[in-house]
């Protein structure tokens, strides 16, 4: 959006600085004042002075605009260090000063007559002139083009300039916009092991002097804060349904998906969390389907919330069964236990629902031999050599090497 537009026009009359204030208005006075405007000049330009007490004068103007406010006019005059613009019926206005200073790419466009959007900066100075301000009149009106830009979901190809531990710095219409790291895609997103900042800047940096395609997520005029995302408006969406949720909020859903590796529970529309394997019962789970069905209806714990995505645990809003192992065992304790699960450390054997120790491989002199004393279903006795129930790790050696 342009904050002016083109005229031909270029003769024109301009009011000049106020008198002396008096009691009773003075009469309009006239005098000659040459300006020079842009390669051509106007030998003369009428200056109408304007009336005194202009304070009074715009008070009684209705719905005199105030500061920080948008208003169109004409330019009737471009000095070397000021332009005068008529804003009928309120005034003259003036951009001069820093205003000036800082609208100077502006400027170089701009000719007599042509209409101009500008904002407001002063209602009246010492010469009775409305302040006006192009640059902030340009940065409003991009500010409100990057809110119809999240109302209309639009993606633009924006270049990235700088990275840091937190994200990328990009520029968008000449404002500065961040975009985190959390809003990167999955192709984009630094998979850095333990989560090392030092390495996600690394990767980061990688991307500086790339073009992404991003949307507009979070605009703050007052602030100065753009934030972009790199995920579809839709993804964007998500994590704002995801920002209502706590880690150790208790939800309800609907189980959507099972697979080898847990179930998917639909917590409202539009959101899913997982509900991986280890966290579906505090037993030994080898098949998720034979403890749910598709449409079931589950209450679990969120455990942790990652970007747009939620963890969730069903065994959490169970009793623990380590709390009540705490009483009943000790090191050095013989228990029996069946045997559920060979792994590459040894065998798992099942002391009551839920408590499981580790038969180490280092026990035997190799895993044929293991296989051999300890077989998948049978019971035998133990003797618990590690026990630690708050980090719900048990160790066990077999009594006399034989099955029972």
């Amino acid at each position: 959006m342009s904050i002016f537009k083109k005229s031909e026009s270029k003769e024109i009359s301009l009011p000049a600085q106020a008198g002396e204030t008096t009691n009773e208005p003075t009469q309009i006075e006239t005098k000659k004042k040459s300006f020079s405007i842009a390669t051509s000049k106007i030998d003369t330009v009428e200056i109408k002075k304007p009336l005194t007490r202009m304070g009074t004068l715009l008070s009684e103007t209705k719905n005199f605009p105030s500061e920080g406010e948008l208003i169109d006019g004409s330019v009737i005059a471009i000095e070397k260090s000021c332009i005068y613009v008529d804003l009928p019926p309120y005034g003259t206005g003036i951009i001069y000063g820093k205003e000036f200073i800082n609208a100077r790419d502006i400027i170089k466009g701009i000719s007599i007559g042509d209409s101009i959007s500008a904002k407001i900066v002063g209602t009246e100075n010492e010469n009775g002139y409305i302040e006006l301000s192009l640059k902030e009149a340009r940065q409003a009106i991009i500010w409100n083009e990057a809110n119809e830009a999240i109302k209309n979901k639009k993606v633009f190809d924006v270049l990235v300039k700088e990275a840091n531990k937190g994200g990328l710095m990009l520029e968008w219409k000449g404002l500065q916009g961040f975009l985190p790291a959390s809003q990167l895609n999955a192709e984009h997103y630094p998979r850095v092991e333990d989560g090392e900042k030092d390495k996600i800047l690394s990767e980061l940096k990688n991307l500086v002097g790339q073009k992404l395609s991003v949307s507009i997520i979070s605009v703050s005029p007052k602030e100065g804060k753009l934030i972009f995302s790199e995920r579809t408006p839709e993804q964007s969406e998500k994590i704002g349904i995801v920002e209502k949720y706590n880690v150790g909020d208790t939800v309800e859903g609907q189980i959507t998906g099972i697979v080898d590796f847990g179930v998917f529970v639909k917590i409202e529309e539009g959101l899913e969390g997982l509900v991986h394997i280890s966290e579906l019962d505090w037993g030994l789970v080898e098949n998720p389907k034979n403890l749910f069905k598709v449409g079931e209806v589950v209450k679990a714990k969120i455990i942790e919330i990652k970007s747009d995505k939620i963890s969730l645990s069903i065994k959490a809003l169970k009793q623990n069964p380590w709390d009540e192992a705490e009483k009943k065992y000790e090191k050095g304790k013989e228990v029996e236990g069946v045997i559920i699960k060979f792994n590459k450390h040894g065998a798992l054997a099942s002391i009551e629902e839920g408590i499981a120790g580790l038969v180490h491989i280092s026990e035997f002199t190799s895993e044929e031999e293991l296989k051999q004393k300890l077989e998948l279903g049978k019971k035998y006795k133990f003797t618990i050599t590690v026990f630690e129930p708050k980090e719900r790790k048990m160790a066990l050696t077999l009594i006399n090497q034989e099955n029972k």
